[in-house]
Parts: structure tokens; C-alpha cells; sequence
């Protein structure tokens, strides 16, 4: 039996988590639990999967987590120094973090210093600090399974081949809610509009990210890490259908693909299963229905973030970092409506223009870049 640490338990993927970690008991057990925000919920998880452990990140909220679980011998932890207690706890098998930005970081180097299995969909902290995590991993002999459907794709793909036969990695994308619209169209977007995404369920930022295609850069940046693959040697394509997940290409000119459902429930289940296939209890890809799959290169001058991306990959050092923390705050400025869907990238732009890059980062230089950048753009977008 696994035992599962679960970070970002009460998000659109650790809920998923907790319906197949539910649909397994005599596989699965649950160490820990933790949320930013949502107590009753964490609270009614963290009872129903008699956790060891909860984590509240808000610390002010921790007394109302701990009168929810009365009764119950659940410890409550709170804020950044809870999610590390959690993640560098001993007695668990597998974290799984479905954490939303940059916070993740300092809980995923507590879990590779570890060596633990690390289930990851928080692409975020790979961005961030790449070169620390991977070293973290190695050193310590951690692994990291990723759970995003496109680097799980290329995961998946590479299993039993040679990397010395590896010419490209493509990453598809499905272009988000507003691949059809024009530059001007796209000035008077609102948050509304950008979170109808066609094919995927999931969380705000990631919707917003997927809209102005910022996830496919950052994407690009933690392939990079998670494969040890030149940024040159990563492309884009756009798949509106979302049923090609990802495709690595060969130097023979063969080409393997992951297909499945648009869900995240099949990168979820097959990281916590690794390397033993589960079987699944929802409706396969019918081949026969599937239609018309198409491909189509992606429109930098439309969507400027990609080039931003590769731009800060392709500096590496801080650049990264830099690019993460104003995206972050950019889109949470644009989902509280004050800003423009176009001044994300704009943002953006400005912040790399004004870093000041520091090849080989600490850790501490990390936060602190990620800190004071996230503190310009919330100045600038007001």
C-alpha cells in the first residue's frame, strides 16, 4: 500500500486525487492533506480519509481547522512551514502536489531532499528554480512522475527507449478559450470569457494561462528540466481537440503520441499507480467518434507569451523566475478585473526587461526575485 501526501487536496486536482485514491483503499492510504483556504472542505477531506495530518496555508485559519476536526487525531499544521513539515514528514510514499504557483517550491524541495516519489502537477516550481529541484532529485535519489497531461504524455512515451535515439519533444495545446479572436477582440477580454475553456476542466490560473498560452511556455521550461532537453529541441502545436496529449520524435523520423480523454483523471491515476497500470472506471477514447484531429502552429504575435517564455528559458538563471512571479501576479490582477487581458503579456515584458539575471540562483535569491517581482506587477497593474 501507498501512503499519499497530498498538497492543494481541495483543488480541481486533488479532488480528482481523492476520487481514485477512494476508488483503490487497498492501495492507497492518505498521510496528509492541505488547502490555502477552504477549512470545511479540507476539514470533511481530511475526516473522510482519516489523515494524519492537515495543513492550512492561511495561518489565521488554523483555529477553525482545528475546532472542525475536534474529536479526531488529525494535526493541524499551518502556512509555508506546515506544507514543508508535511512534505519532509517520513512516514508517506508519494507526494502528490496540485498546488497552484510558485508556492509549491519550498515543500517540493522538502519532499526530493527526502527522496521521496513526487507526483507532480505543480509545474510552477520547476519553472522557478529548475536547477534546484533537479539537483534536490538526483542527489537525494528522488523521482518525479510528472502529472500535467502533456509532460505525463512525454513520460509515458520515453518509458523503454533510448535517449540517445530523442530528436523532439511537441507539446500540444489546445489553444484555450480564445484562440479564434483577433488582436482587437482580444484587448476586451474579460475573466469571464478566458475561464470558458472548450475542452478542459480546471483551475483559474491554469484556464487563464491556458487562454493567453503562458502554460504552454512554462510547459516548455519544465520539459526542459523534467527531460533533460535542449529549450531548442521542445515545439508547440496546437490541438483544439486535446486528444493528442504530447508526441516525442525520433531521429529514425518516428513519432509516438499519448492519447487519450481530455481529463485529468488518466495522468493522475497513472502517476499514482507508476510503473503498474490501474484499471480505470470511466469511459474510454472511442476511436471510431474521435473526427477530425488537427494541428496548427501557434500564433506568437497574437499570443506574445510564448515568445516570452521561450526567450526567458532560453536565458535561464533568474529569467525564469522572473517570468513565473509577473505571470502569476498579472493574471491574478486580470481575474480581479483590474487589468486588461493583453496587459498580462505586457506585464510581463516589462518585468524580464527590468530583471537583472543571476545564473545559478540559492534558493534564497529565488524567493527573493520571486517576492520583490510579484510586488512590481501588483504595483504597476493598479
Amino acid at each position: 500500500m501507498k501512503s499519499v501526501c497530498l498538497l492543494g487536496s481541495t483543488g480541481s486536482i486533488g479532488c480528482q486525487a481523492l476520487d481514485i485514491i477512494a476508488a483503490f483503499p487497498e492501495r492507497f492510504s492518505v498521510q496528509a492533506l492541505s488547502a490555502c483556504s477552504q477549512v470545511e472542505l479540507l476539514a470533511e477531506q481530511a475526516r473522510r480519509f482519516h489523515a494524519p495530518i492537515a495543513v492550512i496555508m492561511r495561518k489565521e485559519l488554523a483555529p477553525a481547522l482545528r475546532e472542525l476536526l475536534a474529536g479526531t487525531s488529525t494535526r493541524v499544521l499551518a502556512g509555508m512551514a506546515g506544507l514543508v513539515e508535511a512534505a519532509a514528514d517520513p512516514d508517506y510514499d508519494i507526494l502528490l502536489t496540485g498546488m497552484v504557483g510558485a508556492d509549491g517550491l519550498q515543500p517540493l524541495l522538502a519532499a526530493a531532499v527526502g527522496g521521496k516519489t513526487i507526483a507532480l502537477a505543480n509545474k510552477e516550481p520547476l519553472v522557478a528554480a529548475g536547477e534546484l529541484v533537479m539537483q534536490a532529485v538526483e542527489t537525494c535519489d528522488a523521482e518525479i512522475i510528472p502529472v500535467d497531461s502533456e509532460p505525463s504524455a512525454i513520460f509515458q512515451c520515453l518509458q523503454g527507449q533510448s535517449r540517445g535515439g530523442l530528436a523532439k519533444l511537441w507539446l500540444t495545446a489546445s489553444g484555450g478559450a480564445l484562440k479564434a479572436l483577433t488582436t482587437e477582440e482580444l484587448e476586451r477580454v474579460t475573466p469571464e470569457q478566458a475561464l470558458r475553456h472548450p475542452t478542459w476542466s480546471m483551475g483559474r490560473k491554469i484556464t487563464v494561462d491556458s487562454a493567453t498560452l503562458m502554460n504552454k511556455g512554462l510547459e516548455v521550461i519544465e520539459a526542459h528540466w523534467l527531460f533533460d532537453v535542449p529549450v531548442e529541441q521542445i515545439d508547440i502545436v496546437i490541438h483544439p481537440q486535446s486528444i493528442v496529449h504530447s508526441l516525442v520524435e525520433f531521429r529514425d523520423g518516428s513519432l509516438l503520441a499519448q492519447l487519450g480523454r481530455p481529463s485529468m483523471r488518466t495522468p493522475i491515476q497513472y502517476a499514482l499507480g507508476y510503473p503498474e497500470r490501474l484499471p480505470h472506471n470511466w469511459a474510454p477514447l472511442d476511436l471510431l467518434t474521435l473526427g477530425t484531429l488537427t494541428f496548427t502552429a501557434p500564433d506568437f504575435t497574437r499570443f506574445p507569451c510564448l515568445a516570452l517564455a521561450r526567450d526567458a528559458a532560453l536565458a535561464g538563471g533568474v529569467m525564469p523566475t522572473c517570468l513565473n512571479a509577473a505571470n502569476e501576479a498579472a493574471v491574478a490582477a486580470f481575474l480581479d478585473h483590474r487589468i486588461g487581458f493583453t496587459a498580462i503579456p505586457r506585464l510581463v515584458e516589462r518585468a524580464l526587461t527590468e530583471q537583472t539575471n543571476i545564473p545559478h540562483p540559492t534558493l534564497d535569491e529565488v524567493l527573493g526575485v520571486d517576492r520583490e517581482v510579484k510586488a512590481k506587477v501588483r504595483e504597476w497593474a493598479e
